[in-house]
């Protein structure tokens, strides 16, 4: 039977090292940082999209982008930690945030796609983890 041993590179064990039992404090801060990146790539995504190329004036009321926010770090039933980017419900008419932005996001019958969150999510990637990295290598460091 094959054995494959890997060793951690020593400056990654010096980090995970230090962290100890504040990981639980860390963690949250870390991917709070990170969403904030992606809220802001969504939100501007969102703004431009809205009311753009329609044949009809825009009736749009700042409803949807005003309530777009980022939900605290949690920890799912698997352990993991998460935060999301999402909308807040219900709106002042009754309808549905998530079934507005869903039609603007893939369109309808007589509405072209616009499509604002898979953008975000494709251009947010790289900033989200060097803003999540900057986070920990600074936390690390208060410890």
């Amino acid at each position: 039977m094959a054995k494959v041993s890997m060793r951690m590179p020593e400056d990654f064990l010096l980090k995970i090292s230090k962290l100890g039992d504040k990981t639980d404090e860390i963690i949250p801060k870390v991917l709070e940082s990170g969403g904030e990146v992606v809220l802001e790539h969504v939100k501007s995504n969102l703004k431009s999209s809205i009311g753009k190329g329609t044949k009809v004036k825009s009736r749009s009321t700042g409803e949807l982008v005003s309530s777009l926010g980022l939900s605290p770090a949690l920890l799912d039933r698997n352990g993991n930690h998460n935060v999301k980017v999402g909308f807040k419900e219900p709106r002042k008419d009754g309808d549905s945030n998530a079934k507005i932005a869903n039609i603007l996001e893939y369109g309808k019958s007589n509405q072209p796609a616009k499509p604002f969150l898979k953008p975000a999510r494709r251009t947010s990637r790289k900033p989200c983890i060097d803003a999540m990295r900057e986070r920990f290598d600074r936390e690390v460091k208060n410890i």
